[in-house]
């Protein structure tokens, strides 16, 4: 048993798992022994997110305030140096286990309506292990009376070695980046990447590049899927893909912890998301779930070599 509760061991071929029940969440994916997301002891509480699923919104809300059916509400200030609403409200929660065999695991939540979030939302969580990697597939229905305001995203941080991220190469398949205000990470407008120390569109190493951005304008490859790669000078590292029609932003943070010597730069965060940060205020790309209506996102998190 681990201080976050119970945990369950998901095995593949080369790949193993550990996903646990408080958070819906992953402490370690692994292939071939090594890790491909920075992991986190069992007898410890998660730190900064790491591993989360993030729901009923990811990213920031400002103020914690919104309006939605003409009503407005206020969330917990759960960043308060801040002054916002950080990364939804299943961080925290126990989910119950649905289904398990020995290379995956469905983990449910119902969220009750509760103060500054009204809806009622079924959450189900799948970990599943392939030949691919791990695919998690989180499935969204507005089981309450009223229209839901919904995105939803996670929060792995990819390595590639032991670190720090300086010397990890990256490939970002993205055009666009948000500019967020520099005290309170809330956004501001759209530019382009190009020129840009942001621009990883031609895999480069991330040197001493600082990044807590959103980016949009992602590119799929042939396939229709994206691909973040990150890898080591050997060309060994990890790669997580998705479907940029359903997840049409990311999120990537180099782990500048300067605080926390120990984790300072030690993960890159990929984070793959519905909407950009602040979208139950702006409402772009915001979901908005019809009661009844089921809402379906999907990512893989898998070894890369070469």
């Amino acid at each position: 048993m681990s201080r976050g509760g119970a945990e369950h061991l998901l095995e593949h071929a080369d790949y193993t798992a550990v996903a646990t029940e408080v958070g819906g969440g992953l402490r370690q994916v692994r292939h071939g022994g090594r890790d491909l997301v920075r992991p986190y002891a069992a007898d410890e509480v998660r730190p900064r997110f790491r591993g989360s699923v993030l729901l009923p919104w990811p990213n920031r809300v400002a103020d914690g305030r919104y309006r939605s059916g003409g009503e407005e509400h206020q969330l917990p200030l759960t960043e308060p140096e801040r002054g916002n609403a950080l990364h939804g409200l299943v961080c925290w929660v126990r989910f119950e286990v649905v289904e398990r065999d020995r290379s995956s695991i469905t983990l449910s939540h119902r969220l009750v309506p509760q103060q500054g979030y009204p809806f009622e939302l079924d959450v189900r969580v799948r970990h599943a292990l392939a030949d691919d990697g791990l695919t998690t597939t989180v499935t969204t229905r507005n089981t309450g009376v009223g229209e839901a305001p919904y995105g939803v995203a996670p929060h792995p941080y990819l390595v590639a070695g032991p670190g720090p991220v300086d010397g990890w190469t990256l490939r970002l398949p993205v055009a666009e980046v948000l500019e967020v205000t520099p005290d309170r990470l809330l956004p501001l407008d759209r530019s382009p990447v190009a020129g840009t120390d942001r621009d990883f569109r031609t895999a480069r190493l991330i040197g001493g590049t600082e990044l807590d951005h959103a980016f949009t304008g992602v590119v799929a490859d042939d396939d229709g899927r994206a691909r973040v790669v990150l890898h080591d000078d050997d060309g060994v590292g990890a790669v997580c893909t998705w479907d940029p029609t359903v997840l049409p932003w990311l999120q990537v943070h180099t782990g500048d912890l300067p605080l926390e010597p120990d984790n300072h730069r030690r993960g890159l965060a990929v984070e793959p998301m519905t909407c950009p940060p602040d979208a139950f205020n702006s409402g772009e790309d915001l979901v908005v779930l019809a009661p009844g209506e089921e809402h379906v996102a999907a990512w893989t998190i898998g070894a890369y070599a070469g």
